[in-house]
């Protein structure tokens, strides 16, 4: 993600929070091919023909984020954890309005490296991590938040520490504390 300068990214939502609306039109140009390579990676973990397209993902996730005028943005990372939340949001909530259009509910339990896989139906998958992650930050936000930012974000290990604060080392430890707390909370049950 450094196709945007960092501190002219920076500038521009600080310049916006503090009210400039001209910040804003100067800020997408600088992020949209950011945006969109977040979002392809982010829906390369979706099902083949997911009724949403790449730019469609892109145009949704930037309607919310010009409507989070309450952000306190900090800088570049800040903006794109920001966008990999909406997004996750974005398919989570698509993905609950299709399972309950098919079946009604029902999501089943995968592991991590499951979800991660091409299956014809994610949206299931997708269900259940999302409800492991709600679980997993109910008593730990911090793992929870690094699993959001590294697995939905793409973002990187010092990505990662720049946005929450911490030091690299910690994401690691604690990304591969999460990893596997997620893949027994994800195995189905009765299985070993």
């Amino acid at each position: 993600m450094s196709e945007a300068s960092p501190t002219s990214v920076t500038q521009l939502l600080q310049a916006w929070r503090a009210g400039d609306k001209t910040a804003l039109d100067q800020l997408l140009p600088l992020v949209q091919t950011e945006l969109h390579g977040l979002a392809k990676r982010i829906m390369s973990r979706e099902r083949q023909g997911h009724t949403w397209q790449t730019t469609e993902l892109v145009n949704e996730a930037y309607l919310r984020l010009v409507n989070q005028q309450q952000v306190e943005w900090q800088d570049r990372a800040h903006f794109f954890a920001v966008a990999s939340q909406v997004m996750r949001h974005l398919l989570v909530d698509h993905a609950r309005e299709r399972q309950q259009v098919k079946q009604g509910g029902g999501a089943q339990r995968l592991s991590l490296d499951e979800v991660a896989l091409v299956a014809p139906d994610r949206s299931a998958d997708l269900l259940a991590l999302d409800d492991a992650l709600n679980r997993l930050a109910n008593f730990d936000k911090q793992k929870s938040r690094i699993v959001e930012l590294r697995y939905f974000g793409g973002l990187t290990v010092e990505e990662v520490a720049e946005v929450l604060g911490i030091a690299s080392i910690t994401v690691k430890r604690e990304w591969a504390r999460a990893k596997l707390w997620l893949y027994k909370e994800l195995q189905p049950q009765g299985a070993p």
